[in-house]
């Protein structure tokens, strides 16, 4: 089971070298499922065909959906959307306004992500392409399992138990509306989904992200901060695609120059991205629309390649046994060691990268454990532990 993250700043041209990839999968006889988690949903247009929230067939071996996130907010959220309204009912606020207090930021990548969840699950695929929304986006999206699963785990089901035993006298001094235990079971319903994804998107055997980029610098330096990002939060890359590269046979002196920035970029890319592989794109001359432009884009793209068995990604993460010291080391390119800071609260380490934190819940043999030391050399954070503390 593999499933692949495509992404890259908007405009890019990801959907369709996404719905590409996606095709050549199908045609080497895998499984396939594309699915879109952009709210702005162009998957469809891509194929030329209408999608809708289930999957639908579009060629042999391949189904296309484009999530339908107010399906998926009825389906995961109802039940907490019903009692909250009805608390805000009881304080006075209802209709729109309550509706607006409901819908909070990043619910869409979520419902998206536990769809993602239950086709990876269902044994129906052997690949699973995610159309994800521009690298802002996205980077919210894959990072929503780290951050849901932190606070579950730790206020769920705490609140639980106070309100299962303070309900009874509560129901007697108040009239608000006290949740009933099937609110938390929707609760704890998508927290288990969050820790599927988590485990799921966390496997680099499984995931893996594809960066697309076109050959412009404020495009690469993106890329290059997204691939920071998607490190920090444990997911690999597996390769880079350049797209709208300004084929050899453009001779008009008006492209000149602009060939010449674009080859200085690809030098750029080369060397950035030189630990994975970088594939390129030609700037085609048609809109590439359709089963049959998509298959001659994959074509050029994947060449005699497998889209899938032929990349992979290792995880940005490693531990070490060195001389009774156990040092986690951290992938975290692109980045000046000013922009990095490392500390640890109680049993948690945290690992900051720009407007980015990451928290790791130590394992019981490092919590026994002082840091030793702390280093950044060569894009790698090495965070040394030293001898269990005696008791």
């Amino acid at each position: 089971m593999r499933i692949i993250l495509v992404t890259g700043k908007g405009g890019v041209g990801k959907t369709t070298v996404a719905a590409a990839t996606a095709l050549a999968a199908a045609d080497r006889g895998y499984r396939t499922l594309i699915t879109s988690t952009d709210p702005a949903h162009s998957l469809g247009d891509a194929f030329d065909v209408g999608l809708k929230d289930e999957p639908v067939e579009v060629v042999a071996n391949l189904e296309a959906q484009q999530i339908d996130t107010q399906l998926q907010l009825e389906k995961h959220w109802g039940k907490i959307r019903e009692h909250m309204m009805n608390v805000f009912g009881w304080g006075g606020v209802d209709g729109l306004e309550a509706e607006e207090f409901l819908v909070f930021p990043g619910m869409d990548e979520l419902f998206a992500l536990l769809g993602v969840n239950e086709h990876a699950r269902s044994g129906n695929y052997d690949v699973i392409i995610v159309d994800c929304a521009p690298t802002a986006e996205t980077l919210r999206l894959l990072s929503l399992p780290e951050v849901l699963s932190w606070y579950f785990e730790r206020v769920l089901p705490g609140q639980r138990k106070i309100m299962k035993a303070a309900r009874p006298v509560l129901s007697r001094i108040t009239e608000m509306p006290m949740p009933a235990d099937d609110v938390f079971a929707a609760a704890q319903e998508v927290f288990f989904g969050v820790e599927q994804v988590k485990e799921l998107l966390g496997n680099p055997e499984i995931t893996s992200a594809r960066l697309v980029m076109n050959p412009e610098k404020m495009v690469i330096d993106e890329a290059r901060r997204t691939y920071t990002y998607l490190g920090l939060f444990g997911y690999g890359v597996d390769g880079v695609v350049v797209n709208r590269v300004l084929p050899d046979e453009i001779s008009d002196p008006y492209f000149a120059k602009w060939r010449d920035i674009q080859r200085a970029h690809i030098d750029t890319v080369d060397a950035a991205f030189r630990e994975v592989p970088r594939l390129r794109l030609r700037l085609f001359d048609d809109e590439m629309v359709g089963i049959d432009q998509l298959r001659q884009m994959a074509a050029e793209l994947y060449q005699d390649a497998d889209p899938v068995a032929d990349y992979s990604a290792r995880s940005p993460f490693r531990v070490l046994d060195e001389d009774g010291m156990i040092v986690l080391e951290m992938d975290v390119p692109f980045v000046d060691k000013t922009d990095l800071d490392v500390f640890r609260h109680g049993v948690e380490l945290y690992v900051e990268v720009g407007p980015y934190r990451r928290s790791f819940v130590l394992p019981d043999s490092l919590q026994r454990r002082e840091i030793a030391r702390a280093s950044f050399n060569d894009s790698v954070l090495r965070v040394a532990f030293g001898a269990e503390a005696k008791r």
